[in-house]
């Protein structure tokens, strides 16, 4: 898997975040021949363009966790949706009562836009609507998917491909009944890429405003999910916008002192699992 956008709720590029990067979430996953994308945040657009370079036809099924603009914002610039040679799959959750096209087409309309999703993809697109618990085929991988707590909705995915797993949860916030749900669900598995945005006190309110609510879970209950699934290596993501490169150093490292088998995610970072 590689790393294009690991930031949370926006951007923040510049040279305080060059190390870490400044791009919201999007992970490129290669299984085999097959190639899985989750979410597209900005960082889609640096993904898109190294694809197009590759200059060969694209086949991506691309995986969106929830509707959020952070999550979706790099949509409309990944180059691979305007070349009819190649084929894209979106899977993601129907919310509120309408379809994954409905509600990705509504981010794509005057006087937002400029331009519709109808007037500029001529990549074979498909949309398909994701019953939440269900297993999705791709290739000879399996993706599993679960609903998180998020405002609004949002889908973890588990991939499995050749004895390998990997999961997918970011903007999960702990504290409810579904925390044991997503323990089963990452039981075991090689990599856990876990929402990790706030400390404890950032968290609680002990330094500025509570988070509390907001969706969002910390590097402290990331540990506790990790070492609660038993999973071999935890990935710390979504990282906070106000979070420079040298905090996120610090961060690391006093994670480090609970769960040694952590990482926190980087731009162009690669994991082979």
């Amino acid at each position: 898997m590689r790393f294009w956008g690991v930031r949370g709720s926006i951007p923040a590029p510049g040279p305080a975040t060059k190390r870490y990067g400044g791009n919201t979430p999007c992970v490129e996953v290669r299984c085999g021949d097959e190639l899985l994308i989750f979410d597209l945040g900005s960082g889609a657009r640096g993904l898109g363009d190294a694809l197009v370079a590759t200059r060969k036809p694209v086949k991506a099924s691309i995986f969106i966790s929830h509707y959020h603009y952070d999550h979706l914002q790099g949509l409309p610039f990944f180059s691979p949706m305007f070349n009819p040679a190649n084929d894209v799959t979106l899977y993601g959750s129907p919310r509120d009562g309408k379809s994954l096209k409905q509600i990705l087409a509504g981010q794509m309309v005057h006087p937002y836009f400029p331009v519709t999703a109808e007037d500029v993809f001529r990549t074979r697109l498909a949309y398909r609507d994701v019953v939440v618990g269900e297993d999705i085929p791709v290739g000879k991988a399996t993706v599993r998917t679960l609903e998180l707590n998020h405002p609004g909705g949002n889908v973890g995915y588990r991939v499995d491909f050749g004895g390998r797993s990997l999961v997918y949860a970011t903007d999960v916030e702990h504290g409810t009944a579904l925390d044991a749900k997503l323990f089963d669900f990452a039981r075991g598995a090689d990599a856990l890429i876990y929402d990790s945005m706030y400390t404890e006190d950032e968290y609680r309110g002990r330094t500025g405003p509570a988070r509390t609510g907001w969706g969002h879970s910390t590097w402290e209950a990331a540990v506790r999910a990790a070492d609660a699934s038993e999973v071999k290596q935890l990935v710390l993501f979504h990282h906070d916008p106000g979070r420079d490169d040298a905090s996120m150093d610090k961060l690391l490292r006093e994670v480090r002192k609970h769960r040694k088998a952590t990482i926190a995610a980087k731009e162009a970072m690669v994991i082979e699992l």
